[in-house]
């Protein structure tokens, strides 16, 4: 019998990177998962289309900004785990209004409607970003807020429209606060998928700024933390980092990368990607004690592991990626 026999589970944001992996993880585990999936005219569900458990999860495509789509999606839901966001940095210079809708009011919908309906635990994503540069090190979850681009700001927003959920009503919301997650499915928004496609495509290594450090964390072990936060008789209330306590150079992992590939590679550092200079966060780097000691959670893949794993999807999936463009 899985871990979640009996319960019924809506995931938003199901179709994404972590999303979809949690998703057909939760089904692996017992639960009835309900998969909320940004509403397009195709249908397309993420990457949700192609599991082999799309047969077993109740797909609900929707719009997280709709409070009458979330409320709807949430009545009779046991456990929900919020994932909805936009997430892209670069993205949100340009953008801002649309990241205040999303993952604020976004947040707020699940919110509400979760106090209404008396839900017994949501999971509130939040995000490394959500720090900024690192002002202490390893980084605490006490450790200053600091909004260093639009989306961070945004995230700090819902993560503490959460908080004042659990204080004023005492709605059971944990936040969970992933550091740089990185794994198959992710896309090339993100470094790590950046740099493995190029080198797959023998293309010239075509980076933002390689001097901030980041604390990389595959994705099963991020996934094992939201299955522990959702478990933990007192997480509620609380913010959980889950970083590996391993920080890197972006230089650094685009040399480890090539290695593990078995080619040389010359970094070119384009003005095109790098962040306005006081934007950029140039360290972060998980205490992720706490997590340790409250949900019983540990990153068990090594980062090396965590990128033969995924360096062997990419092998197989590249035509799904388009290496010679900037996603921002």
């Amino acid at each position: 019998m899985g871990q979640f026999e009996g319960k019924k589970i809506l995931v938003t944001g199901a179709g994404g990177f972590i999303g979809s992996h949690l998703t057909e993880r939760l089904v692996r585990e017992g639960g009835s998962v309900s998969a909320m999936v940004r509403y397009n005219s195709r249908g397309f569900r993420g990457w949700l289309d192609d599991s082999p458990l799309a047969g077993d999860i109740r797909f609900l495509p929707g719009d997280i900004r709709d409070p009458h789509f979330v409320r709807e999606s949430m009545r009779g839901v046991d456990i929900v785990f919020h994932l909805a966001a936009l997430i892209a940095i670069p993205y949100s210079y340009s953008a801002p209004e649309s990241y205040v809708s999303t993952n604020i009011t976004g947040t707020l919908n699940v919110l509400q409607a979760g106090r209404e309906f008396g839900t017994s635990r949501i999971l509130h994503t939040s995000t490394s970003e959500v720090y900024g540069t690192a002002l202490q090190v390893p980084i605490p979850e006490s450790h200053p807020l600091q909004g260093q681009s639009p989306y961070s700001a945004s995230k700090i927003g819902a993560d503490k429209l959460a908080e004042s959920y659990y204080l004023s009503f005492g709605l059971p919301v944990v936040t969970v606060r992933p550091f740089n997650t990185f794994g198959p499915r992710q896309s090339m928004r993100a470094v790590i998928p950046t740099i493995i496609t190029q080198l797959l495509a023998g293309r010239a290594l075509k980076l933002g700024s390689v001097t901030p450090t980041r604390d990389m964390n595959f994705y099963s072990n991020t996934v094992d933390g939201f299955l522990k936060a959702a478990l933990a008789d007192d997480a509620p209330g609380g913010t959980f980092n889950f970083g590996s306590g391993r920080e890197i150079s972006i230089g650094d992992l685009a040399q480890l990368i090539a290695k593990i590939i078995g080619v040389e590679t010359g970094i070119q550092e384009e003005e095109s990607r790098m962040r306005p200079e006081k934007s950029e966060v140039q360290r972060l780097l998980a205490d992720h004690s706490l997590a340790q000691e409250k949900l019983g959670w540990f990153p068990a893949v090594e980062l090396e592991d965590g990128l033969e794993k995924t360096i062997d999807w990419f092998r197989s999936h590249l035509h799904l990626y388009r290496p010679d463009e900037y996603v921002r």
